[in-house]
């Protein structure tokens, strides 16, 4: 079987959460995965412009900048640059309802898991969501092929035309 890889954004501000979802998202077997840790939003936005990411997980309590402010700056920034955001998780001790539609609703987030969850549980919202960045890399891809510049034609086929 051949995995995808992904380049995924894990923000957390706690190390050991940062780890424990790390190794979540490996046992659910839906892509390799390349991770890079940010503990905050505030980092993990410098990390965004250093870095191209497929999908990032987001706690939402954190210093400096909590988890739905992150994804409504990467929302914002995506929509200014006129192109299509990577899919986003909450992942969060948050359960209310009011709290999960200000983070899909307001936010933007694509998908929301309330710790503590289990392996299937997190299995089946991972694949919607490796799916959805997926297609949004092809959709990039092709748009990218659009606006490419044409290619110049060899001597030799200028000498027919």
């Amino acid at each position: 079987m051949i995995l995808i890889k992904l380049r995924a954004l894990i923000v957390d501000d706690s190390r050991v959460m940062r780890h424990v979802t790390m190794k979540n998202l490996k046992k659910t077997g839906l892509a390799e995965f390349t991770f890079t840790e940010a503990d905050d939003g505030l980092d993990a936005l410098r990390k965004m412009e250093s870095g191209d990411f497929h999908l990032a997980f987001v706690d939402w309590y954190m210093p400096q900048m909590n988890g739905v402010d992150f994804i409504r700056n990467v929302k914002n920034l995506a929509k200014q640059q006129d192109i299509e955001a990577i899919p986003m998780m909450m992942i969060t001790s948050e359960r209310t309802l009011g709290r999960v539609q200000e983070a899909m609703d307001e936010a933007g987030a694509d998908d929301f898991i309330s710790k503590p969850y289990t392996q299937m549980e997190l299995t089946k919202k991972v694949d919607r969501l490796v799916q959805n960045a997926v297609d949004v890399r092809i959709r990039q891809m092709r748009k990218d092929q659009q606006n490419a510049a044409p290619v110049s034609k060899s001597v030799f086929a200028k000498l027919f035309n």
